[in-house]
């Protein structure tokens, strides 16, 4: 048997962020679901320093979120997506940012990046 792949997954981050494009959603925060997953090499893992921390995304999303207003979750799933990959480790990276309250008559909507070496 061989390890064909490793991905590190976060699912559901809960944010607020101050988000959107039209003026009723300037002066307020928004909630935000991140979903992310990070494809890793195979190469055995033995603790913490050889794989990737998932804390991390959540730390980079509020970092960038901190900054300020972000017109687009496209922009903040790509600003996250970039971080990510800028690890050593990360092969590849999806982010997918969902806006609950971008659409009164849909569960779900946003937007699912891919980003890779």
């Amino acid at each position: 048997m061989s390890l064909k792949s490793r991905k590190i997954f976060v699912r559901g981050l809960k944010v607020e962020a101050a988000i959107g494009i039209y003026d009723h959603e300037h002066g307020r925060t928004q909630p935000l679901i991140i979903d992310a997953v990070i494809t890793v090499g195979t190469h055995p893992i033995h603790g913490l320093k050889d794989t990737l921390n998932y804390e991390l995304v959540g730390q980079f999303a509020r970092d960038i979120i901190a900054r300020g207003h972000i017109k687009l979750v496209e922009s903040l799933a790509e600003d996250i997506a970039t971080h990510l990959l800028e690890l050593p480790i990360a092969q590849s990276v999806e982010v997918t940012i969902n806006k609950p309250e971008a659409l009164s008559d849909a569960d779900q909507a946003g937007c699912t990046v891919v980003m890779e070496r």
